[in-house]
């Protein structure tokens, strides 16, 4: 089992939707992927938050197999983010983003950690992951996450990061933002040719694909069908803890693992929608983990006789 360094954001969010609204919970990309990716192997945090963020705060990740030495703590606000969701969960309105002290935030890494088998480059600038690539002896495996706002404006330097790193996870409207390909295979295959062994693509409530290193092919997964999907909010950073927990865990990559990764990904992402926030990833068990994992096999099993 291989611990893995986790560098993102921790941050307040504030989120309305249709069921309701909770105000000033703890969210940030770096905080859902450790607490997903906790459930299967030790994590690293590597953030900042201001401090107003207290012992409330670090009090969620108490009990799990997190390390806190690189989570620093600066006068001023943690960085403060406010969305809304209509009945239509796939689409958000943000209505304001503070970075607070995560505007100032250079990730530095502490020395016992620089030598983590696995990195997890959250979705941060790229200059910072730079900063990150930069800091690390020889990781086993580098995984990254980017979004919209980074292509469009600091396309140098994530090609830069996409060099170095040999996962890239990312949704289907970035792929194609990235690649100007609107088929998601054509599009997977351009991002590998800049630089990922392994691109995974999330389609949201379509489910994931994912490029099989070395031969060119795909592997794909439905996502499960829930009855209560109350809040999207960091399904996607916990896609990604559950994912890399998986392989981290398990001590090898391959095809199997890899697929088996992504369904642990995805097992632990319809979790996370299930309530507000963190919330249901904080009471979740190992046995229910087990119990979806199985769920997901008899969904995808067929007979061919």
């Amino acid at each position: 089992m291989d611990p893995i360094l986790a560098v993102g954001s921790v941050a307040f969010d504030t989120i309305k939707n249709p069921f309701g609204e909770a105000t000033r919970v703890v969210g940030g990309s770096a905080t859902y992927f450790s607490v997903a990716a906790s459930f299967f192997t030790d994590v690293r945090l590597v953030a900042v938050v201001g401090d107003d963020f207290g012992d409330r705060g670090a009090a969620l990740f108490a009990g799990r197999s997190i390390d806190l030495t690189g989570l620093q703590t600066v006068p001023g606000e943690t960085f403060r983010w406010k969305g809304e969701y209509g009945f239509d969960l796939n689409q958000r309105d943000t209505i304001y983003t503070k970075l607070n002290v995560f505007e100032e935030f250079k990730p530095v890494i502490p020395e016992v950690h620089r030598a983590s088998p696995f990195v997890f480059l959250g979705n941060i600038h790229p200059r910072l992951q730079l900063e990150v690539l930069d800091q690390v002896t020889a990781p086993r495996l580098v995984a990254a996450d980017t979004m919209n706002f980074w292509i469009e404006g600091t396309r140098d330097e994530l090609g830069e990061v996409l060099k170095r790193v040999d996962v890239l996870i990312i949704n289907d409207a970035e792929a194609r933002e990235l690649t100007n390909e609107s088929n998601l295979v054509k599009a997977a295959r351009a991002i590998r040719a800049m630089g990922p062994t392994t691109v995974v693509i999330k389609r949201g409530e379509h489910g994931v694909l994912m490029t099989r290193p070395g031969d060119g092919e795909f592997f794909a997964a439905p996502a499960m069908p829930l009855e209560e999907v109350f809040d999207p909010t960091g399904a996607g950073d916990t896609f990604a803890g559950g994912f890399l927990g998986s392989l981290a865990a398990c001590g090898e990559i391959n095809d199997a693992t890899l697929a088996r990764a992504i369904i642990y990904g995805s097992t632990l992402a319809s979790f996370a929608v299930e309530d507000f926030s963190l919330d249901r990833l904080l009471r979740l068990t190992q046995d229910e983990i087990t119990e979806r994992f199985r769920c997901f096999r008899r969904l995808t099993f067929f007979d061919e006789a």
